[in-house]
């Protein structure tokens, strides 16, 4: 007999899939092998049918992502290279601290304030590099890990303390600029997914003035 999960179940187990697939999208290199299987299934654009968030738009973006697999002016690996390595400036800066902080730095002061909450939380950066602890992909996946966790107070503190403040203006930019079908669509994905994790959080967004 199946059980029925009650609605903030239902609701920390959409955040820890979608959570996961979308962070690991915006952090991992395409080539890696963390998310082969994961790129397989997105080049089928049937895995709408299983996107715990549904919206009228869902089945454009999952064919823009198809379309993207094959998009002649740049392989999936040079846009990710190109939206999140360099060589050139970043098209929309991953990092939430650029655009919290006056200065747009990497470890600025919102930076600091997420690691104090980390660090007040008992969670610790298993990054093995020095990268800054607010990379999107990397607070997505954080999202995904505590809501699997099943602690709902800590989710909605991340969300409304440390994501949702620049999210939206890096989003914005994001796909802005993408110039590639496979990203300007995780970007609306993105939003939607987003979106739908606010609609039931507990705490207010706070206001946070945004300098880019």
């Amino acid at each position: 007999m199946s059980q029925t999960l009650s609605p903030t179940a239902q609701r920390l187990a959409t955040i820890a899939l979608t959570g996961r697939v979308l962070g690991a999208l915006y952090y991992q290199e395409p080539k890696s092998r963390d998310v082969a299987s994961l790129y397989a299934t997105l080049e089928d654009p049937t895995w709408v049918e299983q996107w715990p968030v549904q919206h009228e738009e869902l089945a454009a973006i999952a064919q823009r992502m198809t379309d993207g697999f094959n998009y002649a002016e740049e392989s999936l690996s040079e846009a990710w290279q190109r939206l999140f390595i360099g060589p050139y400036a970043l098209p929309a800066s991953p990092w939430g601290s650029v655009y919290l902080d006056k200065e747009n730095v990497l470890f600025g002061d919102s930076m600091l304030e997420l690691r104090r909450w980390m660090r007040k939380n008992d969670i610790s950066n298993e990054q093995e590099s020095n990268e800054p602890e607010d990379h999107i992909g990397l607070l997505l996946m954080l999202t995904a890990w505590l809501a699997e966790e099943g602690l709902q107070q800590k989710v909605d503190e991340l969300l409304a303390w440390h994501i949702l403040p620049w999210s939206g203006r890096f989003l914005e930019l994001f796909i802005a600029n993408a110039e590639h079908p496979f990203y300007q669509a995780l970007g609306e994905l993105t939003q939607i997914t987003l979106a739908d994790w606010q609609k039931e959080m507990l705490i207010p967004v706070a206001s946070k003035e945004l300098h880019f």
